[in-house]
């Protein structure tokens, strides 16, 4: 709020996965993330107006709910909500990581405030979960290089390491801590709803990361969750079945969708959604002896970043390691970095693995 009111530092606008928050907080920015605003408008069943005002400019039916609802809010709606004004970007970073709208989103609105675009191209990690490329890291750390110089410009805040640094530690700590949260999954019963609740705790790990308070968050979070472990305080009475969720959430329509797992006595002891940040659970953190190359080697792991056959191999290890009984996936037509391998993901999983699929 401090910020919207008095723009006391300059303004980044940046996605979630794979984004670079520390960097750009070391070099003097406050940063915002349009599809968060998106999202936040969705579940208070604000973004009917934003999304039709957004058609009326020319934007189709098929394109993103997030561009439609940020296009309203910004272009038309002079960056207005009821919960928050959004303040106009000084700098467009459009960290690239699995989903090509972002580009043309950001382009559009670079054109309308007038403020400069930086891409950060992310290659998608393709050759195996484990498989980095060296020239990928380095691709990624010369991009870096130049973010660092045109942010000093534009803030006249020098880079300074220690200061990067010890904004991943906090970020490694908060990302450990969540960890151990999204593991806590693979108990019987799972004192943690893996899809709901953990949409709703992802916010620290993606917009306060690197930050005290996002790892002070995750450790409440941890001590709450075992604390449920001793007092056997769960998600659901009985734990009927097991499942694992893969896709966005119908923001829309969250509590309802909520409530229809909640009828069957169905827990999410995993879910993909909770990843589109980092895979932290798989243990990718920041590392702050190794700054800009940690940076690098995190923004690759977006998980619309990963190839398909990734993600495929991803779910299957979930649904093994975590005793699920089955697999949701829950499909948006505009939002084809997540939806466009879905069907054949469900023949994946039905056919090769065994395990009873769901498509929504």
């Amino acid at each position: 709020d401090k910020i919207t009111k008095t723009k006391e530092k300059p303004i980044a606008y940046m996605f979630v996965g794979g984004n670079l928050v520390e960097l750009l907080r070391t070099l003097g920015f406050e940063v915002v993330y349009p599809e968060i605003t998106a999202l936040s408008t969705a579940i208070k069943h604000e973004s009917l107006d934003p999304i039709l005002k957004a058609e009326e400019l020319g934007y189709g039916l098929d394109v993103c709910g997030y561009v439609k609802t940020d296009i309203g809010i910004s272009v038309v709606g002079d960056g207005k909500t009821s919960f928050v004004n959004i303040p106009k970007p000084d700098l467009l970073v459009c960290n690239f990581s699995g989903c090509y709208v972002y580009i043309k989103w950001w382009e559009a609105l670079a054109e309308f405030y007038k403020c400069p675009l930086f891409v950060f191209d992310v290659p998608y990690l393709r050759d195996g979960f484990n498989v980095v490329h060296k020239e990928d890291i380095d691709y990624l750390m010369t991009q870096l290089d130049e973010l660092i110089e045109v942010c000093t410009k534009l803030s006249k805040v020098d880079y300074d390491v220690n200061v990067l640094k010890k904004h991943l530690y906090h970020a490694q700590q908060a990302e450990m801590y969540w960890r151990d949260i999204l593991h806590m999954g693979k108990l019987r019963p799972s004192p943690i709803e893996a899809y709901f609740e953990a949409v709703n705790w992802m916010f620290p790990i993606n917009v306060l990361r690197g930050l005290p308070q996002a790892e002070m968050f995750y450790k409440i979070v941890k001590a709450e969750l075992e604390h449920r472990v001793d007092e056997k305080e769960y998600p659901s009475k009985e734990e009927n079945f097991r499942i694992v969720v893969e896709g966005v959430p119908p923001y829309p329509s969250y509590r309802g969708f909520w409530s229809l797992f909640k009828t069957w006595n169905a827990v999410s002891v995993a879910a993909t959604y909770p990843k589109v940040g980092g895979m932290f659970d798989l243990g990718i953190f920041h590392d702050p002896n190794q700054p800009l190359e940690s940076i690098a080697k995190y923004s690759l792991y977006a998980y619309c970043n990963l190839s398909f056959p990734i993600r495929d191999k991803i779910i299957a290890d979930y649904m093994k390691d975590y005793s699920a009984d089955a697999l949701v996936i829950h499909g948006i037509k505009s939002c084809r970095s997540f939806t466009a391998g879905q069907g054949d993901l469900r023949d994946y999983i039905i056919n090769e693995k065994g395990y009873p699929a769901l498509y929504i």
